[in-house]
Order: C-alpha cells, then sequence, then structure tokens
C-alpha cells in the first residue's frame, strides 16, 4: 500500500492526505466524532477487511493531520486483537523494520517507511492498552 501521500480507507471509501486540515477532514468524511481539539474518530474498515476505530491526529501548530490512530471500542481478547491488528499491517506494509519483546509477551513493531513510521505495542498502564499508529514524517 502506497502511503507518503495518503491513507486509504475501504469503508467509507476515501483516500485521506497528510497534511489535510481539521475543516478539509470534515468536509471530506462526514460523520466524523469531534473528541476533543485536534482529535477525531471514525469506524471504519481498512487493509484487506480490518474493521476498528480510526483516530486522526493533528498537529497544533500546522493544523494538518499527522498521526492516525488504530483501536477498537472493546479488547475481550488483547493477544487476538493484537495478532489481527498485526496480520493487517504485514499484509499491507510487509514485516516490521524491527521487532522486540514487550509488554504481556506481545512484541513491540515498527516498521520505517518512506515518509511514515508505523508502531503497535501493549503498553501496560492500568491493564494492557495496545496502541496502533502511523505518524507522518516531520
Amino acid at each position: 500500500m502506497e502511503i507518503r501521500e495518503a491513507f486509504t480507507i475501504e469503508a467509507p471509501s476515501v483516500s485521506v492526505p497528510w497534511g489535510i486540515t481539521e475543516a478539509e477532514l470534515k468536509a471530506l468524511i462526514p460523520g466524523l466524532r469531534h473528541v476533543t481539539r485536534a482529535y477525531h474518530t471514525l469506524p471504519v474498515t481498512v487493509l484487506g477487511g480490518l474493521r476498528c476505530m480510526l483516530g486522526f491526529h493533528f498537529r497544533s501548530s500546522s493544523g494538518g493531520l499527522s498521526e492516525l490512530e488504530f483501536f477498537r471500542t472493546a479488547y475481550p481478547d488483547q493477544r487476538a486483537s493484537f495478532e489481527e491488528f498485526q496480520r493487517h499491517f504485514e499484509r499491507a506494509f510487509g514485516p516490521p523494520s524491527s521487532s522486540e519483546p514487550g509488554d504481556h509477551g506481545l512484541p513491540s513493531c515498527e516498521w520505517r517507511l518512506p515518509g511514515v513510521s508505523i508502531v503497535h505495542y501493549v503498553l501496560d498502564r492500568f491493564g494492557p492498552e495496545e496502541h496502533m499508529r502511523i505518524r507522518r514524517a516531520a
């Protein structure tokens, strides 16, 4: 998947360019949920059928989209969630550039791709917390 310029969402069917402003994103995707300043969410299908929530983070200085956060509203099985996210991301972007042991017996992975970095790990903070994010290179 080419991700340097934009991220493609399967459902709703839309390509979201990096650097888009909050106002432009609202016009592009009706139904976004405004969570807080510079952060919106939307239920989506991405990367060959992965159903999840997608968070859109905007830089406060430039106002442009700088990070995508993939998450679920519930995690009844942490390992199954991690494995499903990992499988879809590896299918789309190949194996991680680096991987090391992480919390809860799950690896901490990073992909370094032209224009973006992707991280996937579980952090133990008041219990397990899965992080799956794509960040645009500054």
